[in-house]
C-alpha cells in the first residue's frame, strides 16, 4: 500500500514538475519596435484589444500594423511577443548585440542593411511608395516631379532610406536629418523646411493631422528611385531558422487579408490618441 502511495506521489510530482517546466520554457520572441511610425507604429497610453504592452516603457502600449504582423507570426511560432521599443538607428546594433531576437519596424532591405543582418519576404500589403509633404501655401506644393524640389530645402529621418534618396533631386538642399518623421513633418509645418520625404501610408496619418499639408505623389518615371523590396523582419544573419520561421508565417498571410490588417489599422489610428 505504502509502495502504490509513493508511486502516486512520485508521479503526481513528476507531472507537476513537467507541468512547471512548459510554463518556464515558454518561448519568447523579443522583437524591436521604433513605436513612431503610425499606422505602422504607435504609443497609446490605454490597453485596448490590439494594442500590446511595451517591454521597456510599461507606461504605455504599442499599436500599428507592424505590432499585428509581429502577432501573426509570433502566434504561428507559438511564442509569447514581447515588444522592445527601440529608436530607428540602434534597432540594426540592438538586434546584433542579442537585445532583441527579430526587427518588426516597416524597415527596408536596403543593400547597406544586408550586409549587416538578414532580412525576411516582405510583408507589406502594397507597394511602398515615398512621396513628398509640403505645405498647400508652398509654391513647391504645385511640383509633379522630384526635380521640381531643386534649390528646396529637404529633410527627412535619420537612418531612413527616405533621407537617402532626397539626394536623388539635383541642386536640393539636403537638410540635416531629423530623429522622427514626425520632427520632420513640424520643420515643415515650421517653415524651417520644404518638404519632407515620406512614405504613402505614413503621410495619411499626417495628413489628417495637419490641414494645411499636400502630400505630393509622383507619376511614374518622376518619383525615386527605389532599389528595395518592401519593408521586412530583420534577424541577425546566422539566425536561418528564425528567419525561415518567420518567411513561413508571413507567406501563410494572403495579400487580401494583409491588406483588410492595414485598413483595420488605418481606421483605428485615425480614431486613436497618439502618445
Amino acid at each position: 500500500m505504502r509502495k502504490i502511495i509513493l508511486a502516486v506521489i512520485v508521479i503526481t510530482a513528476l507531472g507537476y514538475y513537467a507541468k512547471v517546466q512548459f510554463f518556464a520554457e515558454k518561448r519568447i520572441l523579443r522583437i524591436g519596435v521604433e513605436c513612431d511610425y503610425p499606422p505602422n507604429s504607435w504609443l497609446e497610453d490605454t490597453k485596448s484589444d490590439t494594442n500590446l504592452p511595451v517591454f521597456n516603457d510599461p507606461q504605455h502600449f504599442v499599436e500599428g500594423y507592424d505590432i499585428q504582423i509581429a502577432r501573426a507570426v509570433a502566434e504561428e511560432m507559438d511564442a509569447e511577443l514581447e515588444i522592445h521599443k527601440v529608436e530607428l538607428n540602434d534597432l540594426i546594433p540592438s538586434l546584433n548585440r542579442g537585445d532583441i531576437d527579430a526587427i518588426f519596424s516597416s524597415m527596408l532591405d536596403t543593400a547597406p542593411r544586408r550586409q549587416l543582418i538578414a532580412f525576411s519576404d516582405t510583408y507589406d500589403p502594397f507597394m511602398t511608395e515615398f512621396c513628398m509633404a509640403v505645405l498647400n501655401t508652398n509654391p513647391y506644393a504645385q511640383s509633379n516631379s522630384i526635380q521640381d524640389f531643386k534649390g528646396a530645402r529637404v529633410v527627412s529621418q535619420e537612418g531612413a532610406h527616405l533621407d537617402d534618396v532626397i539626394d536623388q533631386i539635383e541642386g536640393v538642399i539636403h537638410l540635416p536629418p531629423a530623429k522622427t518623421t514626425t520632427e520632420t513633418v513640424e520643420m515643415v509645418i515650421n517653415g524651417e523646411a520644404d518638404g519632407t520625404v515620406i512614405n504613402y501610408d505614413t503621410s495619411r496619418t499626417y495628413e489628417r493631422k495637419h490641414r494645411n499639408l499636400v502630400v505630393i505623389r509622383f507619376p511614374v518615371g518622376k518619383g525615386f528611385s527605389l532599389d528595395f523590396s518592401g519593408a521586412c523582419a530583420g534577424v541577425r544573419k546566422n539566425d536561418k531558422e528564425l528567419l525561415n520561421e518567420i518567411n513561413d508565417a508571413v507567406a501563410g498571410i494572403s495579400r487580401r487579408k494583409r491588406q483588410m490588417m492595414m485598413g483595420r489599422t488605418i481606421i483605428r489610428e485615425s480614431r486613436a490618441t497618439i502618445y
